[in-house]
């Protein structure tokens, strides 16, 4: 019983972790790439108008990848809890206080569409509207990255529960715990080198995908690996 158990929260980490991996392509990077001009701030606005329930869907896929991210965690919690319970604490907080940040993220943006439709500010000029509205959106993304830091800390801990418990074949515990750190090393070289080492995180950021979709792929597959 205890061993289907396991199979079972492995089978809906799996599932959970495929979802947060689909949303954040989605929301992330393909909304952002037909919604957005970087620093031209008439064409994003044009852009978002256009294509605002698209925009909109951004919005609703980032919220859901929030919760669903937080379900995700819960389950790794109970799948870890009796490796370590410290180590699965800790994984699950690094999630947890996430959340809010995600929340506040998508507030910039949904109010960053108000006021390119002109129901917020309603004073401001047009050409003053989409200086705000790039500026909401650019607060967002500088939110998200500072968010970045959260994404690579929480796999570290996940990683060295991989490795205590052997459900998983240790080298993507270890891809998962170099991958945690890459995502740090990533935001650090953004904040404090305006990403003067991009041709060295393009690479970081191939190690923590690695290890991620290696983790989705394992766990819908192959589940977990017990001794009975």
């Amino acid at each position: 019983m205890e061993t289907i158990s396991k199979q079972k929260l492995a089978k809906t980490a799996g599932v959970l972790y495929l979802f947060v991996a689909i949303s954040s392509l989605w929301s992330f990077m393909y909304v952002p790439s037909q919604t957005q001009v970087r620093g031209d701030a008439v064409a994003t606005m044009s852009k978002i108008l256009s294509n605002e329930f698209l925009f909109r869907s951004g919005i609703i896929g980032n919220l859901a990848n929030a919760v669903i991210f937080l379900f995700l965690a819960l389950t790794f919690y109970r799948l870890f809890k009796d490796i370590d319970e410290n180590l699965a604490k800790s994984l699950l907080v690094l999630v947890v206080v996430q959340v809010p940040i995600f929340f506040i993220a998508e507030a910039l943006n949904f109010s960053a569409l108000m006021v390119a439709k002109g129901e917020l500010l309603k004073f401001f000029d047009l050409a003053q509207r989409q200086e705000f509205v790039l500026f909401l959106l650019r607060t967002s993304k500088y939110t998200i990255i500072i968010l970045e830091i959260f994404w690579g800390l929480w796999l570290i801990p996940l990683g060295q529960l991989i490795l205590k418990s052997g459900y998983l074949p240790r080298i993507i515990g270890v891809f998962l715990i170099l991958g945690g750190v890459a995502y740090v090393i990533e935001v650090l070289d953004y904040i404090l080198l305006s990403e003067k080492l991009s041709f060295i995180t393009d690479y970081f950021s191939m190690l923590y995908s690695v290890a991620e979709l290696s983790t989705v792929f394992w766990l819908l597959v192959k589940g977990v690996k017990t001794d009975s």
